[in-house]
């Protein structure tokens, strides 16, 4: 008798960061995993390292159903055009469009990149697009984990290079003394693996943090102790928020998602906390780990 082939874990969003990480912990635990890529190319690194690759439009129910068919889980993912106008429309299409073929393809469980504040009906800008994909997949009544990711620590790095050329730490989080939660994408794409892999039926939701929060001023003092002099912390008033941004690419849409959920954290409106019902999760990487990474790079 020849011995059966695991069913794979299917990953999305391997051409980003916590879908990469994702990947990269189930191969190393000897799972099999299948990758979801547009083009076929971005594959071809995955392939080399066992994985298979299936090619998939995110709002083409057929492909994204090939995707899904005859696996163990997956981990979904909703990723967001801040170069369009009509963003959350596409992001309301990509999580329809997910959900619906999670249920043509018998998906046993899924586990759903979301953000904090996705449990907030308003006031939060691009995280409403994280509470669509929610309210889709949880319409669709598939097993799901709900990956509610604190701020990225990633999310500091082009701020990081401007305080390494010249000694100033632009943030638009304020006030610089106060700690907002953050994680690494490496450990959202890491407990994504440990929760696919895990045994569990209904839909939870878990927030996921670092080992600690941080303020602008602690980002500071990581980079001072980098560099062996002082950083400064210069806080972006709202009306200077565009002219910052203008080099971001971003629709007037997608400026004004950023204005709001950027009010929304500096308010803690948006904030860990906010849902009683949620399990915590906690990373292991610490900030500095991340900028000292991402500087030897």
């Amino acid at each position: 008798m020849t011995a059966s082939i695991p069913l794979p874990y299917v990953v999305f969003g391997v051409t980003g960061r916590t879908g990469a990480a994702a990947a990269d912990t189930l191969l190393r635990a000897g799972q099999s995993v299948r990758v979801v890529v547009r083009d076929p190319a971005k594959g071809r690194v995955w392939a080399e390292r066992g994985a298979e690759v299936a090619l998939a439009d995110l709002t083409d129910l057929a492909s994204m159903t090939r995707a899904l068919t005859r696996v163990q889980g997956a981990y979904v993912v909703s990723p967001q055009h801040y170069n369009r106008e009509d963003l959350f429309e596409l992001a309301d299409l990509i999580a329809g469009t997910t959900a619906r073929a999670a249920v043509a393809a018998n998906v046993p469980r899924l586990v759903a990149l979301s953000s904090v504040g996705a449990d907030r009906e308003i006031g939060t800008g691009w995280i409403a697009m994280n509470r669509m994909f929610e309210q889709r997949l949880a319409d669709a009544g598939i097993a799901t984990v709900f990956l509610r990711a604190a701020y990225f620590m990633e999310n500091w790095m082009p701020m990081v290079g401007h305080a390494l050329r010249t000694g100033t730490l632009p943030t638009f989080l304020a006030p610089a003394q106060r700690r907002l939660s953050m994680v690494a994408t490496a450990d959202v794409g890491s407990a994504a693996a440990a929760l696919l892999q895990d045994e569990w039926k209904g839909t939870r939701v878990v927030n996921l943090a670092g080992p600690r929060d941080y303020a602008p001023n602690d980002v500071a003092a990581i980079l001072s102790s980098m560099l062996d002099k002082p950083v400064d912390v210069a806080v972006l008033p709202e009306a200077e928020w565009p002219q910052a941004l203008a080099g971001a690419g971003f629709s007037a849409v997608a400026l004004a998602g950023f204005t709001e959920m950027t009010r929304g954290l500096n308010s803690a409106h948006i904030d860990m906390g906010s849902d009683s019902f949620a399990i915590g999760w906690a990373g292991t990487t610490s900030l500095a780990q991340v900028i000292k990474g991402a500087a030897m790079k």
